[in-house]
């Protein structure tokens, strides 16, 4: 999600180590957008988690790279897994498959069954829709064995927790203006945000539950929360970013939201004419603009009904454990010096 550029990656470690604990977990390197490897992977597999996915809201990567990896890859998951003869496919989604959309209609506590308008131009959201779409579909897909594939997609909120990119990110620009912060969306704008460890004991609840009943699980989607406080993204940040001697100024936003909004699009303009020469991505930009100043908040009840699912981690111990790995990269900082 918007400020998480590498969930997959984090999803992947904190799903190995819940797997540790019974079983043995073998790692293959390979390229999801090419089928050999994606075959090779699947082969012998039962359940396929599958994580992988290319988050870019800032024009870093080519939409066509995103298309490629999000996509086919996809579509190369999904082919594999019939042609092997796995018959439980999960497919970690997103939020923004629904929204926020790109006209800033707020959805709020808002569940699977909500009606919003989901607007997709940006090539992530975009490539993300398409690809649920693709695995909903293929639910009851009939497999070479006779068997029938079984899917469904989780859309986890806002992923946060150790080693989250941006939000070190953050820290070090923070470092740079003295870890001195100014308030650009209003406080009354609320965002739901979910502990990395909580959607991988999701994704386990819902593994064993799809073997369980397929009838229940197949074709679905769930919203994946926990406990985590409705709040703004500068103000979550904030949560994990005060222990570590930083402040937000402001009560209100400083900046007027008309400027953010000139800002922005400066920004997509600089970023068109210096395509040629260079990557110019920077956070702001008019797609950013909008998810960070749209409330978008989700319930859980669906994944609490149909497969238990309740937070693995509070937010005391989300929370802690985010304030301890800035504090280890302050640490770091520090005795390079």
């Amino acid at each position: 999600s918007l400020e998480n550029p590498i969930h997959s990656l984090l999803l992947s470690l904190s799903l190995s180590l819940f797997l540790l604990w019974k079983i043995k977990v073998t790692l293959i390197q390979g390229d999801i957008s090419n089928p050999e490897d994606v075959r090779a992977a699947v082969k012998g597999a039962h359940v396929v988690i599958h994580t992988a996915g290319l988050v870019d809201v800032w024009g870093r990567v080519r939409p066509e790279k995103i298309m490629a990896v999000n996509l086919q890859g996809t579509k190369n998951v999904i082919e594999a897994c019939v042609t092997q003869g796995t018959q439980y496919l999960i497919y970690t989604s997103s939020m923004e498959v629904v929204g926020p959309n790109i006209k800033g209609h707020p959805f709020y506590r808002g569940n699977e069954d909500t009606e919003y308008e989901a607007i997709h131009h940006h090539p992530y959201p975009l490539s993300k829709a398409k690809a649920e779409q693709l695995v909903l579909e293929a639910n009851g897909r009939l497999m070479p064995d006779g068997k029938r594939l079984v899917t469904c997609a989780l859309r986890p909120t806002g992923i946060y927790g150790e080693n989250h990119l941006l939000m070190k990110e953050f820290y070090e620009q923070g470092l740079v203006t003295k870890k001195f912060m100014i308030r650009a969306i209003p406080a009354s704008t609320e965002h739901g945000r979910v502990y990395v460890g909580n959607v991988a004991w999701m994704h386990l609840l819902v593994a064993q539950k799809i073997q369980e009943d397929s009838s229940t699980i197949g074709s679905q989607v769930y919203f994946c929360y926990d406990d985590s406080p409705y709040k703004s993204y500068e103000d979550f940040n904030m949560e994990f970013l005060r222990p570590c001697g930083f402040r937000l100024f402001g009560s209100r936003p400083v900046l007027p939201f008309l400027l953010l909004q000139f800002i922005a699009l400066i920004n997509s303009l600089l970023q068109w004419l210096l395509k040629p020469f260079c990557v110019y991505a920077p956070l702001l930009n008019p797609y950013t603009l909008v998810i960070s100043s749209t409330t978008f908040t989700v319930q859980t009840d669906k994944a609490l009904r149909h497969f238990g699912y309740k937070p693995y981690f509070t937010w005391e111990e989300s929370r802690n454990r985010t304030v301890r790995w800035l504090q280890e990269i302050r640490a770091e900082r520090q005795a390079g010096k």
